[in-house]
């Protein structure tokens, strides 16, 4: 029963794998990394993983003084026809426009966004009840269209999880999480959007929520919800045509997740869940030199949805790997999510028993 409930649980690490822009066609993969997968998302994640983790425990938390350190690699791809037309008025016999126009020429080309990201993600029992987290990404990708590659830093984030009751055995357990997400990655607001390629969100973003789940054997279903607000950015001097972004104000966002895990054997486990996430319209501020004049800019509300599928399996009596593959369903979502989930043994830092 221990160790087939832990394999469901294990797999829930990796079965969701979920902040906007000033025109539309050129920011449009910003908004969808926006709507995608949150930090948040995966750290509720990792709360269920943990829960029922061993029979002993009155929390599902980490113990006080353990550590686990999780390994975890990612890859989305969005694909794109771009239509670019050449549009001309039709002209009367005296060279005026009549109302009507005709297309001379219309090019479909095939756009393909890559991002892969390895992150490190580091947990320390605080206390029975509460944990800290530390999530490290690393993030390569590559866009087709503009033939441009970046291999930089991802934001990196910081996660406290409480569980203010203890665990008792077929009662749904309950969460409490916030996170802290910095900028540390490129900013699509800062680099020069023809030469380079954004490896972060651009701004600081707090987030809180519960995530919940409960046990009937041989199935888990789990459950997370979540509110993130998302720091305004002021000072910017970035050049979008003729105009030059300096503020942005970026729309808070929800997000939730729901699901299931089945334990078809004691070494192998299945799982399914559904993410979605909405984040409100964010505002640009531009200054047009030409004018002298500041202009605000709306990008409206927007909404995201994955479905995902994971594999859990056993490799050794300590190491359960995940896989899991999923896509979007709403037209900023990934169509393609790949995913691998693998723990690493830190024994050796962790206390000795007798302490």
């Amino acid at each position: 029963m221990l160790n087939r409930v832990s394999l469901i649980t294990f797999s829930l690490f990796v079965s969701c794998s979920l902040n906007a822009y000033a025109d539309e066609t050129e920011d449009l993969s910003k908004a969808r990394e926006a709507l995608s997968k949150q930090d948040s998302d995966a750290d509720t994640e990792k709360a269920l993983e943990e829960v029922f983790e061993a029979a002993e425990k009155n929390y599902s938390l980490l113990k006080r003084g353990s550590a686990g350190l999780n390994y975890n690699f990612d890859y989305s791809y969005y694909g794109d026809q771009r239509i670019d037309l050449v549009i001309e008025p039709t002209l009367d016999s005296e060279g005026q426009p009549t109302g009507s126009s005709t297309i001379r020429n219309a090019d479909v080309s095939p756009v393909a966004s890559h991002t892969f990201t390895n992150s490190f993600t580091l947990d320390y029992g605080l206390f029975d009840n509460l944990t800290l987290s530390g999530r490290l990404p690393l993030v390569a990708k590559f866009d087709t269209e503009e033939e441009l590659t970046t291999y930089a830093l991802g934001d990196i984030s910081g996660t406290v999880r409480y569980q203010p009751f203890e665990y008792i055995p077929g009662r749904i357990s309950q969460t409490y999480f916030a996170t802290l997400r910095l900028k540390t990655g490129d900013s699509p607001y800062e680099i020069d959007l023809d030469k380079n390629l954004s490896s972060g969100s651009g701004y600081n973003s707090i987030s809180a929520g519960i995530s919940v789940s409960k046990v009937m054997d041989p199935v888990v279903l789990f459950g997370s919800g979540s509110y993130s607000y998302n720091m305004p950015q002021q000072g910017l001097d970035q050049v979008r045509g003729s105009s030059i972004l300096e503020e942005v104000h970026p729309g808070n966002s929800l997000s939730f997740s729901m699901g299931f895990a089945y334990s078809l054997s004691y070494d192998v486990s299945l799982s399914a869940s559904f993410q979605g996430s909405f984040n409100d319209r964010t505002r640009f501020e531009l200054y047009t030199p030409a004018t002298d004049s500041t202009q605000s800019s709306v990008a409206g509300s927007q909404m995201s949805g994955i479905m995902n599928f994971a594999l859990g399996v056993r490799v050794s009596p300590k190491t359960i790997t995940n896989i899991n593959v999923g896509f979007g369903v709403t037209e900023l979502s990934p169509d393609i999510i790949l995913g691998l989930s693998l723990p690493i043994d830190i024994e050796g830092v962790k206390p000795s028993s007798g302490n």
